[in-house]
């Protein structure tokens, strides 16, 4: 399977962080690959973030492809750049604050 998508989300203040968020979703459960609800490039823009929340009923990693940043979880606050892998367990919680000076670029990968 060969999946391309030029679609982009444009989501304002995403789980009450600050700016617009670009996502752009590669799968998502409609795909139905068992187990995989979404993998996507996501942008944060410079001062921009996404808010803290909870995954109660699911998993998510980042990876982080470019930029550098700010990830906060449960286990406190940890400065990320390129190269770096965030994973949230089910029933953790996360944001992710750009905190450089180029847009913070992310693969995002979602699991339940």
């Amino acid at each position: 399977m060969i999946k391309r998508s030029d679609t982009v989300e444009s989501l304002e203040n995403m789980y009450g962080g600050k700016g617009v968020v670009d996502i752009s979703r590669k799968l998502t459960k409609e795909d139905q690959i068992a187990g995989l609800d979404m993998f996507a490039e996501v942008s944060v823009p410079v001062g921009g973030s996404i808010g803290y929340h909870l995954h109660d009923k699911d998993a998510e990693a980042y990876y982080i492809v470019e930029g550098t940043g700010t990830f906060h979880d449960d286990e406190g606050k940890h400065a990320v750049s390129k190269g770096d892998l965030c994973l949230i367990t089910k029933g953790g919680s996360h944001g992710l604050i750009n905190t450089g000076d180029e847009p913070l670029k992310v693969i995002a990968v979602v699991w339940s």
